[in-house]
């Protein structure tokens, strides 16, 4: 996936993570979204597109590499919204998917000989939209959007079966 920006100096490579807004239904509380913790900066599931490797297949490799979760239901199907390009270029897309179990575990990262967050929680949209950066809370509004039906996903931005 060979798409550049055009910067000071010429153009810039794009690269593409892949992550997936996590939720899971809580009869208390209702939807609960999946945050992951490194150092001070809460965000989603996600990681770098491997070479070869489609974006929703990152996507859901990543979550399991990240949390051990690997029960996700894409109910409203694979589309995707993606951030504005920072860190030199990098995108990041985000799918959205339930999950029926709450488990979550930080596995260590054999590259670093460390898990790659520092913690995890199941957050209201309230609690989640206090600690994301603003990167981040454009993709929580439009997942949480689209999760409670105030926006009908096939509507909302690209799905992956149209444009990857």
């Amino acid at each position: 996936m060979a798409h550049r920006f055009l910067r000071r100096g010429g153009p810039r490579r794009r690269t593409l993570s892949a992550g997936v807004v996590v939720v899971r239904r809580d009869p208390e509380k209702g939807w609960l979204y999946l945050l992951l913790r490194a150092y001070q900066y809460w965000d989603f599931p996600k990681g770098m597109v491997e070479p070869g490797e489609q974006p929703l297949e990152a996507a859901i490799r990543e979550v399991a590499e990240e949390s051990t979760i690997t029960d996700l239901h894409f109910d409203w199907g694979h589309v995707y919204k993606e951030t504005p390009p920072y860190a030199r270029g990098k995108v990041a897309r985000y799918y959205i998917a339930e999950t029926h179990g709450k488990t979550v575990s930080l596995p260590v990262n054999p590259e670093l000989g460390r898990p790659e967050h520092d913690e995890y929680r199941w957050m209201t949209y309230e609690e989640a939209r206090e600690l994301v950066s603003p990167r981040v809370r454009p993709i929580l509004d439009w997942a949480h959007a689209i999760v409670t039906g105030a926006k009908a996903a096939t509507a909302t931005e690209r799905a992956e079966d149209a444009t990857s």
